[in-house]
């Protein structure tokens, strides 16, 4: 089933746009392992683990399905780890429809084909519950809690909100078995120490994430889409996780790990929108992939209990409900943004002569990436490296000079057309008598805007 899972992620994943956030690895695990450890001490700390490992991957190539592929290797490893652990705290159909399930859930592909570590954290937090359960079940076996803690600290190098995930382990165990809970903490608490570093660092670091606004409880409605994907996809996988919570003495299924697969699934979001409150804005969906295997391994696990002819026929309707949404992340704009259609547009239109410049900095890393020098000259453009300190480019800020002598300049913001008046280079332009020409937009909302400026004769 691993395997399976990975091939599904790998499929489709060379077509699809990166987004900001996917530019973003790239251009941190692009740098020298001086440049990395410098963006580091200023922004995305936490990540500093995922983005060492890829600045090594990216030696070997910078295609973009192999970028890729770590995410897709993850997620393989987490779907063997789930069929596993179904089998342990069930039974095998129970791990291989869980594993099923969590193949055939779009968010999965998404994060499957994703440029980042949540489907590292997804894989690490599988892990964890896998290695407890060893630990805790099969005491005989050697190392059994060091294996555990090594768990734990490979969840916090994953991506530091996973580490919610914990408070799972913590309540099935403290409510029935005291013992267990006493051999369990101090390999927890050795586990959590390289987490708590990324914590501490992650905290001082949090006006890279300033732009995550205080969540409402209208958040929690929108956690079957974020489960499954798609909210079809994704009211599927929660009917039949309640299914099994709510039958679990019916389906033998042990209280203890039962509890634990509920919290691992319902605490995360819970406690991400408590620390929004009490400490500052963090919830963003994407935050809380790693809750999706709990939701798998819960539906395996209802399906196991019934007639096989009705769980095949589940899996088939689920399948059928996600997959308009694996085709739909599998289309160029599947990551919601889309830079080569971009980068298309002004190749199939511009002229010798022509300038670019972009509203923000850091989205010149996406048109490097697609265009290359195929794109018109980059007149703000001052090192070809970014900088040391974040995701942007340095730039020349006389913008008027530099469009002295250019008749046609192309410009790029976040937004739709409407954006550009906001855009302060676009007002310097317009005020040097340019005036645009066309716009074209492309991606999802909110989408980028490329539009032509041509100097008023």
């Amino acid at each position: 089933m691993g395997i399976v899972a990975m091939l599904v992620a790998v499929v489709g994943s060379s077509t699809v746009s990166q987004s900001s956030d996917e530019l973003a690895t790239l251009s941190a695990a692009g740098r020298s392992a001086g440049g990395l450890w410098e963006l580091a001490l200023n922004i995305d700390g936490h990540f500093l683990p995922y983005y060492g490992f890829m600045h090594l991957w990216l030696e070997f190539g910078q295609a973009q399905w192999w970028l890729r592929l770590p995410s897709a290797i993850a997620t393989g490893v987490a779907t063997a780890l789930i069929a596993d652990l179904g089998r342990r705290l069930h039974s095998l159909p129970a791990g291989l429809a869980a594993a099923a399930v969590y193949v055939f859930v779009p968010s999965v592909s998404y994060h499957g084909q994703n440029i980042r570590s949540y489907a590292f954290a997804a894989a690490a937090t599988v892990l964890a519950i896998w290695a407890l359960h060893r630990a805790a079940e099969e005491p005989e076996r050697p190392g059994g809690w060091w294996k555990y803690a090594a768990a734990v600290a490979l969840l916090g190098c994953t991506q530091v909100f996973a580490l919610l995930v914990l408070a799972a382990h913590l309540l099935a165990v403290a409510l029935y078995d005291r013992g267990l809970l006493r051999r369990m903490l101090p390999s927890m608490a050795l586990g959590c120490l390289p987490g708590a570093v990324w914590v501490v660092i992650g905290f001082n670091e949090r006006h890279a994430i300033s732009w995550i606004t205080l969540p409402g409880p209208d958040v929690f409605l929108a956690l079957p889409k974020m489960v499954g994907g798609t909210s079809l996809a994704g009211c599927v996988l929660l009917v039949l996780a309640l299914a099994a919570l709510f039958l679990w003495r019916r389906l033998r299924a042990d209280r203890l790990w039962m509890t634990a697969l509920a919290g691992w699934a319902a605490l995360p979001p819970l406690l991400l929108f408590t620390l929004s409150h009490l400490v500052s804005p963090i919830y963003v969906d994407r935050y809380l992939f790693a809750t999706v295997p709990a939701y798998a391994l819960l539906a395996g696990i209802a399906l196991a209990s019934v007639p096989h002819v009705l769980t095949a026929l589940t899996l088939t309707g689920f399948l059928a409900a996600g997959l308009p949404g694996q085709l739909d992340l599998r289309g160029e704009d599947g990551h919601h943004e889309n830079f080569p259609r971009a980068v298309r547009v002004i190749t199939g239109e511009a002229r010798p002569g022509d300038a670019i410049m972009y509203g923000r900095s850091s989205l010149r890393e996406g048109f490097r990436y697609y265009g290359g020098a195929s794109l018109p000259d980059d007149v703000l453009l001052l090192s070809g490296d970014p900088l040391p300190e974040s995701f942007g480019y340095p730039e020349r800020t006389d913008v008027a000079a530099a469009v002295g002598g250019v008749d046609r300049v192309w410009v790029i913001w976040r937004g739709g057309p409407e954006a550009g008046s906001r855009v302060d280079k676009v007002i310097t332009l317009v005020g040097e008598g340019f005036v645009r020409d066309r716009a074209w937009r492309t991606g999802r909302v909110p989408g980028m805007t490329v539009a032509l400026y041509t100097r008023r004769t």
